[in-house]
């Protein structure tokens, strides 16, 4: 029994919307993470290769040491690989790709120095997805431009699909697991090395003594606030597994207080943790959002076919009803770019 709801727990079914949706934003986050947050790996292509410690997982797998052809390689390869597969298209084939590609980038990054715990997640994320499959996502397009005539406007690729499925939902879980796993093992890793002393010690003011902003150097000097933060800090991380156990209407208020917490964070010690971030919208219901955009793309896709449309039609489009007919009564010569009504033909009327 208990098996069985481990299992149901695990594979839950979730939207294939929700998964299509966090594909993308991953994905599109991957090429941001090249040009923004990680552009400085490129320069490890050009450094003695006798700087190189390679991790162990590096050691084990026998990567080469960087080279710039290599490094410059993996660079757009991955940049031209996640722009593709935010579309939706071939989603094993580039998943796998984009995974292994960011993988060793990563490696290449923390064989230098440390090792960042932001990236965990993330990279969780980038395992599982490719073992969504297609999911029944068709690829990205504007729905109604080459498209069956009738087919309504939006974007895709899939996003509002709302078809239950166990591979979305084991692949949402396994990435909301590892987020929580970051905060519990963070907390564990501060008691192994540290032991409770770390609550009260100064690794706080260290911090913004190194890189705090004006907003952490004026409140660091306030009596006890940094002791209390550290025991916020430690009780947080230790607790967030209990996510898993609250009702579906409170978890998203916990993750939400997650976001501000990282939020203070970056206003203090300008920390982002921006992969994390990322993986953290495994816990939402992406769908909802994506059909927000959906129906605001819809609108504005109609807007611009009235104003782009030829003058008779986008007057009698702009009429309803009684206001259109009685308009035309009144003067034959509205819509004269158009063949005057009585001589449009009726599908309906016409003989078979």
């Amino acid at each position: 029994m208990a098996r069985d709801m481990m299992t149901g727990w695990l594979f839950s079914p979730v939207p294939r919307g929700r998964v299509a949706v966090f594909r993308t934003i991953v994905y599109l986050f991957t090429a941001a993470d090249l040009i923004v947050f990680t552009p400085w790996v490129r320069a490890h292509g050009s450094v003695d290769g006798e700087l190189y410690q390679p991790l162990w997982i590096a050691r084990l797998l026998h990567l080469p040491t960087p080279t710039s052809l290599l490094v410059q390689g993996i660079f757009w390869t991955l940049l031209v690989a996640s722009l593709v597969g935010a579309t939706g298209r071939a989603p094993r084939l580039l998943g796998w790709t984009i995974f292994v590609l960011y993988f060793e980038w990563m490696i290449i990054a923390m064989s230098y120095g440390k090792v960042d715990h932001d990236r965990f997640a993330f990279l969780v994320a980038l395992a599982v997805l490719p073992t969504c499959g297609r999911l029944g996502v068709r690829p990205w397009r504007i729905r109604g431009v080459g498209g069956p005539p009738g087919e309504p406007l939006g974007v895709g690729p899939g996003y509002s699909d709302r078809t239950p499925d166990e591979r979305a939902g084991w692949a949402l879980r396994v990435v909301q697991i590892a987020v929580i796993a970051t905060y519990f093992l963070a907390a564990w890793s501060k008691l192994r090395f540290g032991g409770p002393e770390w609550m009260t010690g100064s690794v706080l003011a260290r911090a913004i003594l190194r890189r705090g902003t004006d907003l952490a150097h004026l409140i660091a000097p306030v009596p006890g606030l940094l002791i209390a933060a550290q025991v916020g800090i430690m009780s947080f991380e230790m607790m967030s597994p209990l996510i898993f156990v609250l009702p579906e209407r409170w978890r998203k208020w916990a993750v939400l207080y997650f976001y501000s917490f990282h939020l203070i964070t970056i206003a203090t010690i300008t920390i982002s943790f921006a992969p994390h971030l990322v993986a953290m919208l495994s816990f939402l219901p992406l769908e909802r959002m994506a059909d927000k955009l959906l129906r605001r793309k819809t609108s504005d896709a109609h807007r611009f076919e009235l104003a782009t449309a030829a003058p008779g039609t986008a007057v009698l489009a702009a009429m309803a009803g009684k206001e259109a007919g009685d308009a035309l009564r009144r003067d034959p010569t509205v819509g004269a770019t158009d063949p005057p009504p009585a001589q449009i033909a009726d599908p309906a009327t016409e003989p078979a």
